[in-house]
């Protein structure tokens, strides 16, 4: 099983586009309190969260969900969501998705994990970094519509 770190996060690739017919991704996602990406828009694909451990604020459309382990949430393709990390400790999820595009994203800007651990935090990323990984996305169907959740 692959492991990258993908910006703040620890990902692990438990099924890959590339071992079935349908493009179906399983990731693992490994946070710390307080990550929260961009509000975006997958274009090309439904995304399925499943909360492992710890606690995640979604935020789907217009509606907001706190979602503890075995919870399941549905981010529809075409609507903007995001989450925000809840709990001190962190938290883990799977991430379900079948149309190849965001695993291919967490592969074109993730790195090989040195260790079975949260990467060295890389901080608030610059006007040029939110820049280049945008364009980025875009190229993967995904587009940042949105601040982080606060």
């Amino acid at each position: 099983m692959q492991a990258l770190w993908f910006f703040n996060t620890l990902v692990h690739l438990w099924v890959s586009e590339v071992e079935g017919q349908d493009g179906l991704s399983v990731l693992e996602h490994r946070a710390p309190f307080g990550d929260s990406p961009p509000l975006h828009v997958h274009h090309t694909e439904d995304e399925v969260f499943v909360v492992l451990e710890g606690e995640l604020r979604l935020q789907v459309g217009e509606a907001s969900h706190r979602a503890r382990p075995f919870d399941v949430l549905l981010a529809p393709k075409g609507v903007p969501h995001t989450y925000r990390v809840e709990s001190p400790e962190g938290a883990r999820w799977l991430t379900f998705t079948a149309h190849r595009d965001f695993e291919r994203f967490v592969r074109a800007m993730g790195r090989p994990a040195e260790r079975e651990e949260l990467p060295p935090p890389v901080g608030l990323p610059t006007p040029e970094d939110l820049e280049r990984v945008g364009k980025m996305a875009q190229l993967y169907g995904i587009e940042f519509v949105g601040p982080p959740l606060a």
